[in-house]
C-alpha cells in the first residue's frame, strides 16, 4: 500500500449519502455510521420490519461500489443493529410498538413494561402488578401505565425472555 492511501480519509458524509441511497430502495433507515482514522466503517441498518441479509448485501454493495479503493483503502462492516442495542431513535421506539422493554430514566428510575409509542417524543409503558387491596387483606392485581418524554429517557433496551 502507497503512503498516499495511508493518508486519505473516507468521507463519512458520502458514505451515509451512499447507506440511504441503497436503503431508500425498501425503506430502510440507518442506526449508526462510523468511520474510524483507519478507514474503518461500520454501518448499523435496519427497517420496520426487521432487516434480512440480502438488503445489508445491497447496502454493502451500493457503498463498496462506489467508493475508490486506489484513492483510500478502507473496510467495511455492514449489519443490523442487534437485540441488545437500546432504542435511540423514534424508528427504533416505533420497531419495537408492543414489546417488553428495560427503560432507566435520567433520575435513575428503572422500569420494565410493553412499550406503546404514542409520538416522536412520547412512549407510555403499560405493566401489571401485584398491591395490597384497598381493604382487607391479600393482593389484587393491578395495571399501571406511565408515560415517558423520550428526552427523560437515559436507555431503553428490549427485555429478552427465553
Amino acid at each position: 500500500m502507497s503512503p498516499l492511501l495511508l493518508g486519505c480519509m473516507i468521507d463519512k458524509q458520502k458514505v451515509a449519502a451512499l447507506c440511504e441511497e441503497a436503503l431508500s430502495a425498501f425503506d430502510g433507515f440507518l442506526v449508526e455510521l462510523t468511520v474510524d482514522e483507519h478507514n474503518n466503517i461500520q454501518v448499523l441498518a435496519d427497517t420496520d420490519a426487521g432487516i434480512t441479509i440480502e438488503q445489508l448485501k445491497q447496502v454493502s454493495r451500493n457503498v463498496e461500489g462506489n467508493l475508490d479503493r486506489e484513492t483510500a483503502d478502507f473496510m467495511l462492516t455492514v449489519s443490523s443493529p442487534g437485540l441488545s442495542r437500546p432504542l435511540d431513535s423514534y424508528r427504533m421506539y416505533r420497531k419495537n410498538d408492543g414489546r417488553e422493554v428495560k427503560v432507566k430514566t435520567k433520575t435513575g428510575e428503572k422500569l420494565t413494561g410493553i412499550l406503546e409509542v404514542i409520538d416522536e417524543q412520547t412512549i407510555e409503558l403499560r405493566w401489571t402488578t401485584r398491591e395490597p387491596k384497598p381493604i382487607g387483606k391479600g393482593k389484587v392485581t393491578v395495571e399501571k401505565n406511565q408515560r415517558l418524554a423520550l428526552d427523560e429517557i437515559q436507555e431503553t433496551k428490549l427485555k429478552i425472555s427465553i
